[in-house]
């Protein structure tokens, strides 16, 4: 973090996305140098990941560089295709049109990035995730290939690791995270997950065959029937006090398959 700042300065800035990459703030923040921080709102966005932007401006005292979708593309989109059209043909046209312009506009003012991507966020994808790399995909403000440098200063950390630093630092996190939500996203496209799940489960879940009620009959079928049912049946009767009425608490609509499914294997195994 320090050699960012200190070869960028004010041409560099810190990608916050409003979850545990809070981190980076802090870690910024104790640098003592001067520092950006942006942000892209796209306009779906969870209530507590706003109440954490506002919390995250106080602490540090600084202010946070919005990011907003072309109001003109949003407009046509929702027009032509309503408000949840992702969950009929896959999110990669309402990401383009709110994450991915408006990330590619705002990198183009600047020669280097920051981002929270971790090696172990996605294991199919991101294993590949060296700590100080020339983007790829986006472009800096001098245009072209190789014209925008990206520091993965998180790369090797777990994410018992990361977290581990956020207590112990005392920073401001997002409430959701204290209700199952690991990866966070926009809200439509974000749900809690389930003890030893993968916190890219959370994201995108009606696109993977490995998400939903036939993931947790998986593992209960693999021998973690007594906890992971004890946890699936507590959650399922509301012991998560969430106030979003999260996916956790909506388990509870699930839990006779999960019985009946259980009963299924105990008589299988006599």
């Amino acid at each position: 973090m320090d050699h960012a700042l200190k070869t960028f300065g004010s041409d560099i800035a810190i990608a916050f996305s409003g979850a545990e990459d809070v981190a980076l703030v802090e870690y910024a923040h104790l640098t003592g140098r001067p520092y950006r921080v942006f942000s892209l709102d796209t306009g779906r966005l969870n209530p507590e990941t706003y109440q954490l932007f506002d919390a995250v401006e106080k602490h540090y005292g600084i202010h946070i560089e919005y990011t907003f979708p072309d109001a003109q593309e949003t407009m046509e989109l929702v027009r032509t295709k309503g408000m949840f059209s992702f969950y009929e043909d896959g999110h990669q046209e309402c990401c383009r049109v709110r994450k991915v312009r408006p990330l590619r506009r705002q990198l183009k003012t600047l020669k280097a990035w920051i981002t929270g991507q971790r090696k172990d966020q996605s294991p199919g994808t991101r294993m590949a995730v060296p700590v100080v790399e020339v983007d790829p995909v986006f472009e800096g403000v001098e245009g072209g290939p190789g014209s925008l440098i990206k520091y993965n200063p998180l790369s090797n950390m777990s994410s018992a690791e990361v977290w581990n630093f956020l207590r112990v630092m005392g920073v401001p996190t997002n409430k959701l995270h204290a209700c199952g939500y690991i990866s966070i996203g926009c809200e439509p496209c974000t749900r809690a997950v389930l003890p030893n799940q993968h916190e890219r489960e959370g994201r995108w879940w009606w696109e993977d065959a490995t998400g939903g009620l036939g993931w947790e009959l998986e593992q209960l079928s693999r021998g973690s029937r007594g906890e992971e049912a004890e946890v699936l049946v507590s959650w399922g009767l509301g012991v998560c006090d969430c106030p979003k009425g999260c996916w956790l608490q909506r388990v509870a609509k699930r839990t006779a398959a999960v019985h009946a499914a259980m009963a299924a294997m105990c008589s299988s195994a006599m």
